[in-house]
């Protein structure tokens, strides 16, 4: 009798008081797709809805009025004769050199003498002080930097002429951003400068994760600053090298506002990338047809080299992880 009231008792506990097993869900997976739906619904809209539109239009003449005329690949034929098309590409080789490669790099060694002497020295409060200076020309918007800028380099009362003329270096006075010579390489320099505090931050919050015994064996061993980075805080942080060079280089191919705050792609199509080639060909020329094809294929290049970095990221972590095994 005892015995049938105990398990009696443990049965009506058991029941009254369910297990975690029991509260959830059967298919929890299948919960986790509708936080995906509003943003597959937003980019359906925003992005390739438009993308497919452009493409259509892409293979016809149009002036943005009336019926549009189909072509088929004509204006794709055309590109391939176009000079100033051409020009526009070898232009944004340089800008993908002044935002994504010059940046990467210095703001690998920066990020790395922040994290490893300002910080040790001086505090961490001087690093991130620092850190947000450098940052800070990311935040500003890029109408307001370039308008500073084209003050800056003004021919006639500009401040870096006014400075070299002051410090006896007048012979080296330009004409920076009028100049068919040195205008882009003008424009490159600002874009450098608004670039490098993103991947210096994004460096640094990559160190974080790097454990500290490292350097402090590496320093016991007498390793010097340079063989550290060299060794340790490149390999450490590869993923976020990736990252950024991914992220900088798809910024280089579409920037815009910078050119058309500064130059307007002149002077005589000196600074002219493909994006401001397409605005001028859409809202100028008027050409509709020829403007969406210059950005199909500007979309499609940007597509190919983000999978091609995503690729090499995955072949690079799969190699790391067959290292290790």
């Amino acid at each position: 009798m005892t015995v049938t009231v105990e398990k009696g008792a443990r049965a009506t506990r058991k029941n009254r008081h369910p297990g975690p097993r029991n509260l959830r869900s059967p298919h929890p997976r299948n919960s986790y797709a509708l936080f995906l739906v509003p943003g597959a619904l937003a980019a359906l809209a925003v992005i390739v809805i438009p993308f497919l539109m452009n493409t259509a239009v892409s293979f016809t003449s149009w002036q943005g009025v009336g019926d549009p005329k189909w072509t088929g690949l004509a204006n794709y034929r055309d590109l391939l004769d176009d000079a100033e098309f051409w020009a526009s590409f070898r232009h944004s080789l340089f800008m993908v050199v002044a935002m994504a490669a010059v940046p990467t790099i210095v703001g690998l060694v920066l990020a790395a003498a922040l994290f490893d002497y300002i910080a040790k020295h001086f505090g961490t409060r001087m690093a991130a002080i620092l850190r947000a200076c450098f940052y800070l020309p990311q935040v500003l918007p890029i109408a307001v930097a370039g308008i500073v800028w084209s003050w800056i380099l003004a021919p006639d009362n500009g401040s870096l002429n006014a400075l070299l003329k002051a410090v006896g270096l007048g012979s080296w006075q330009q004409d920076w951003l009028g100049d068919p010579d040195i205008a882009l390489y003008s424009v490159m320099g600002v874009m450098v400068w608004v670039q490098l505090g993103f991947p210096l931050v994004v460096f640094m919050a990559g160190l974080q994760r790097v454990d500290p015994q490292l350097y402090e064996a590496a320093e016991l061993d007498g390793a010097g600053w340079w063989r550290r980075f060299w060794h340790i805080t490149l390999p450490q942080i590869r993923p976020e090298i990736y990252v950024v060079l991914t992220w900088c280089t798809i910024a280089a191919l579409k920037v815009f506002g910078a050119v058309y705050v500064l130059t307007k792609g002149g002077p005589g199509g000196a600074t002219d990338v493909p994006s401001y080639f397409s605005f001028t060909t859409f809202f100028e020329k008027t050409q509709v047809g020829y403007g969406a094809a210059i950005s199909t294929v500007l979309t499609v290049i940007i597509l190919v080299l983000s999978l091609a970095f995503l690729k090499l990221q995955t072949r690079a972590e799969d190699a790391e992880e067959g290292a290790r095994t």
